[in-house]
């Protein structure tokens, strides 16, 4: 089986670490994995392994004829077999597709805004799933509206994975004081709320004064960038929340962590949601997405509902005030990760289904 990952950027994101995932995953498994960023490359290229073909498209702008060649002749070149297009790469696809029609697209959709599908534009992707071999969706709300708005019978709900990297470099170095570190790993879009992790960050420093929260994702300097860091200086937090932006070592910045949060008011399933797990750390998490598959409360994690500041405080003193109920829930998180979140099962699964289109 021959398969190439496709994705917009390498910049660290969710999918953009899925689609590294599965290129690494795949390599050890089928006769080709190759990788290929559209626009840009980023922080995450770092993590590609050698065994993966990799191939920058360098593509400048939406209807950029000469990188959809590129990218032609490199899918035959290579006998790919499918494209596997993450989040909005399907449209580059498509259009490779016309003019190599041998090759078959698997679209994977990645959107983390599930309850708001209602809002989305569905006339664009009803046009392309015309084109679609099959569907792979992150969460069970994204598989029905596939179903329901798409023209795609083969629709998968495939959960993300993740691996322990054991070669990562650390270099970065978290503020605060050790063993009173709370970590939020995510990117700096309004989907992950980050007006009440400060809500929540402004009570505790009254309660708690030497705990302290590090903000680790890509920070977009736009408006929204903007009024977050505005609300850290307006509430005086400046030594109680830092923001750090993208990291290559988000193995190392995790292990620093003594709780790790999300306070997102909607997702698929977070990656980091996963990497918590691989390294044992207690979280504090929002019931949004998948989420609630994942955490059951009080028994390997703590989950609230979105938006909602005093009780997201609440379950975090109670695990700040009990250190013996932190190691218990974090083994018990890390054992459902491992035994349901695994690289293994999900390829496993991914290649099965492949068989049957």
């Amino acid at each position: 089986m021959r398969i190439v990952q496709v994705i917009d950027s390498l910049e660290t994101g969710g999918s953009e670490r899925m689609a590294v995932n599965y290129a690494n995953a795949l390599a050890k498994r089928i006769e080709f994995s190759g990788l290929i960023p559209t626009r840009a490359e980023g922080s995450l290229k770092s993590k590609v392994e050698s065994n993966v073909d990799y191939f920058f498209l360098e593509k400048r702008y939406t209807f950029d004829f000469r990188a959809v060649l590129r990218m032609k002749r490199y899918c035959r070149q290579n006998a790919i077999e499918y494209i596997h297009a993450h989040s909005s790469s399907y449209f580059l696809a498509i259009m490779v597709k016309c003019l190599y029609p041998k090759v078959h697209i698997i679209w994977h959709d990645h959107n983390g805004n599930s309850e708001f599908l209602e809002m989305r534009h569905a006339v664009p992707l009803n046009f392309a799933s015309a084109f679609f071999k099959g569907i792979i969706v992150v969460n069970n709300q994204l598989k029905q509206w596939a179903v329901r708005k798409l023209h795609c019978k083969h629709v998968i709900y495939l959960a993300n994975f993740t691996n322990q990297e054991s070669d990562e470099i650390s270099e970065t170095v978290l503020k605060g004081q050790n063993g009173k570190r709370i970590l939020s790993l995510a990117n700096l879009r309004e989907q992950k709320d980050h007006f009440t992790l400060l809500k929540v960050a402004k009570s505790l420093k009254a309660s708690h004064p030497d705990w302290t929260f590090h903000l680790v994702g890509k920070d977009f300097n736009d408006e929204y960038s903007e009024k977050v860091h505005a609300e850290i200086i307006a509430k005086g937090l400046q030594e109680t929340v830092f923001v750090y932006g993208s990291r290559n070592d988000t193995n190392a910045v995790i292990k620093q962590a003594d709780i790790a949060i999300l306070t997102s008011k909607s997702e698929g399933l977070p990656v980091a949601l996963l990497e918590y797990g691989l390294q044992k750390k207690p979280v504090v998490v929002t019931s949004v997405g998948e989420i609630p598959l994942i955490i059951r409360n009080g028994e390997n994690g703590f989950i609230v509902p979105r938006k909602n500041a005093e009780l997201f405080r609440e379950a975090l003193v109670e695990m700040i005030d009990n250190v013996a109920l932190r190691e218990r829930l974090a083994e018990a998180f890390h054992l459902t990760i491992v035994a349901h979140h695994s690289e293994e099962a999900a390829i496993t699964g991914y290649l099965n289904w492949i068989k049957t289109l």
